[in-house]
């Protein structure tokens, strides 16, 4: 199985499983089992599934073939080169290439005057305004060609229009862009680009992150903040000849692994392994220099020499459009795409469907739950009205007056619980004081004051440090918050489950722990980017103060935003069971009281009043099965294999 085809049968299983989802929201439409909970938890778990994108970053520094090997990996059966692919720089800015139906082929490009604001490159990619929009003619490879090559355009601007724009600026070139003899520097002309094409590959939701060398990188820290580290897998591109240089190893420790915290899912590819063939070494000789250039790149890198794969990717494009099988052996190029999609697939698969799985059983559960309740009160009203066979009046009356008992005991509860929900959304409204999006605001407004107030570095770093010490503490007594919630909730649970005879087992936790980490990771790599001696002394207050604001704030906004919808969906899924089942108890109780009363008033619909019960438990039975049918399609679709032909060539 080639990529292509490894890339659709995971659309086929994601398809399978969203199928399975809908059947799922219809039935419980048709039986009436549907409630707002239930149905904001589909919608989501759609969602989830529809938005699902698999996204493949490259990255690399200058000339070291990266355009290409895309090329090679996803374009080589257009017949020529997609990108543009030369000596020198071609990618100048960060490009994705994706493909969203509901726009035209297309190329956006953002201006890189847009770094003039405090706008981010994910809000501006909601206005449409802000972009130069290219049209794509797929049918001509010529005119693709020219309109893509716009992703490499340049502009000269002075040095102060180059810091302006935040481009550092090094005479040496080493750690900066170098002016020339004019005093001029050459810019990326686009700050991103957004490339719209309808690749059988891209429409089965892969997206390619194309990312420029160091200098340009630094000069866009989103993209190590946000798009590398949410990326699924990333290639980091060397050159065989040289192997792992000073530049390769920046590039590395500052923007690959740094954000990331961990080296999961990076690969290390040793590309131009053509150049070992110069006719004058042997086989053995090219093999065993192959051999020393991967590990010395695994050691340097601190990865397993398993993660590094030598390529030739000019050849291998050669050879997929030429349709040499032996050249594109040769290449090496289908080892890497081989272990891309091993590592890629399974594992986002595993990520979905764990995230689905838990999401669906839960809903499952609190709507067998409720089937079972009522099958339980069936049950209970059958046995009453079976012993009332041949009593008298007196007796249906006695019962009579046990269900209103029964009834009014059960209201006296609901004073409780109603008081419980008030005490919960007093601390929800304390939850989100510590949590929520004005609290942020507050914070972020107050570090803005502090660092424009700041008059020396000394103030700036601690004005920095001191925001993310306060994310740090809004977070810490969440946790608290939250776990006061839960064990209200917890002692809730338990009361009615007692009391009531409800089956509400215990509510799920939550934690915010795995968000601390998230945190954590943007400050490491805040620390690292900005947080330095000499990004202090070299960088302008201004426009220190203003690089901090539109990247490290905004992505700390963006993780909060999160925090925040995952804690309303929790809250809303720690009060839901209880407040169903409430709901359907009450109902039962009034129901059974009808149904008494009617006895009562005629003894002679005893035996109607039974036959209906008995029809209604059938009912409820068949609901049943069809649930756990549903449950088991459900089991089905998540577990149905997608990867079978390439494990077996894997082995």
């Amino acid at each position: 199985m080639g990529m292509q085809e490894e890339l659709s049968a995971y659309g086929a299983w994601r398809t399978r499983v969203e199928q399975t989802i809908v059947r799922l929201r219809g039935w419980l439409f048709e039986s009436n089992l549907n409630d707002s909970h239930n149905d904001l938890c589909i919608e989501q778990l759609l969602q989830k599934l529809r938005d699902d994108r698999l996204v493949v970053a490259f990255v690399a520094e200058f000339s070291r073939g990266k355009s290409e090997l895309i090329n090679a990996i996803f374009f080589g059966d257009q017949g020529a080169r997609v990108l543009p692919s030369s000596s020198g720089r071609t990618t100048m800015c960060p490009t994705e290439l994706m493909y969203d139906g509901a726009r035209p082929a297309c190329i956006d490009l953002l201006p890189i005057d847009t770094r003039r604001g405090t706008t981010t490159v994910s809000d501006l990619k909601s206005q449409p305004g802000a972009w130069k929009r290219i049209d794509l003619d797929t049918t001509l490879t010529a005119a693709m060609q020219q309109a893509l090559g716009r992703v490499s355009e340049q502009r000269r601007v002075a040095i102060g229009e180059a810091e302006a724009l935040g481009f550092r600026i090094d005479l040496s070139g080493e750690n900066g862009l170098q002016p020339d003899a004019q005093g001029m520097v050459e810019v990326p002309a686009w700050r991103h680009a957004i490339i719209n094409l309808p690749h059988p590959l891209l429409r089965q939701g892969l997206v390619i992150l194309d990312t420029p060398g160091l200098n340009a990188i630094g000069a866009e820290p989103e993209l190590t903040l946000s798009l590398l580290p949410s990326a699924h897998a990333v290639l980091f591109v060397l050159g065989m000849d040289t192997g792992v240089t000073q530049s390769d190893l920046g590039v590395w420790k500052t923007h690959v692994t740094a954000a990331g915290g961990s080296r999961q899912g990076r690969i290390a590819v040793l590309n131009k392994m053509d150049s070992l063939w110069d006719g004058l070494r042997t086989e053995t000789q090219i093999e065993s220099e192959i051999t020393r250039q991967i590990a010395s790149c695994a050691a340097t890198l601190d990865i397993p020499e398993s993660r590094v794969f030598p390529v030739s990717a000019q050849k291998g494009l050669l050879a997929r459009i030429q349709q040499d099988g032996a050249l594109l052996a040769r290449s090496r190029l289908p080892q890497l795409e081989r272990a891309l999609v091993e590592d890629l697939l399974p594992a986002k698969r595993d990520i979905v469907g764990a995230a689905v799985d838990k999401d669906a059983r839960e809903l499952i559960g609190r709507t067998r739950e409720v089937l079972a309740g009522r099958r339980r009160s069936i049950d209970d009203q059958l046995a009453e009205f079976s012993d009332l066979r041949g009593k008298n009046r007196g007796v249906i009356q006695y019962m009579l007056k046990r269900v209103r008992a029964e009834k009014e005991e059960f209201e006296r509860g609901l004073e409780r619980f109603y008081a419980t929900r008030n005490v919960f959304s007093s601390q929800t409204n304390v939850l989100f004081g510590h949590l929520g999006m004005d609290a942020l605001r507050a914070r972020t407004n107050h570090t803005r004051e502090q660092m424009e107030a700041a008059n020396f570095s000394l103030q700036l770093r601690d004005a920095m440090n001191a925001f993310f010490d306060d994310v740090r503490d809004s977070l810490t007594r969440s946790a608290a918050s939250v776990d006061e919630i839960f064990r209200m909730m917890e002692a809730m649970y338990q009361r009615f489950s007692t009391e009531h005879d409800l089956r509400l087992g215990v509510p799920v936790p939550f934690s915010v722990h795995r968000y601390e980490k998230d945190i954590t990771r943007l400050e490491k790599a805040f620390h690292q980017q900005f947080n330095t001696w000499l990004n202090m002394l070299t960088t302008e207050k201004r426009q220190l103060t203003q690089r901090f604001f539109e990247t490290v704030a905004v992505q700390v906004r963006k993780h909060m935003e999160v925090v925040n919808r995952d804690v309303e969906h929790w809250l809303r899924a720690i009060m839901a069971p209880l407040e169903n089942q409430v709901r359907e108890h009450q109902k039962q109780l009034k129901r059974r009281l009808e149904s008494v009363k009617r006895i009562h008033e005629a003894t002679d619909t005893l035996e109607e009043r039974i036959e209906e019960l008995r029809q209604t438990g059938a009912a409820i039975d068949q609901q049943l099965e069809e649930l756990a049918r549903l449950e088991s399609a459900l089991d089905s679709a998540l577990k149905a294999p997608v990867l079978r032909v390439i494990s077996a060539a894997a082995a």
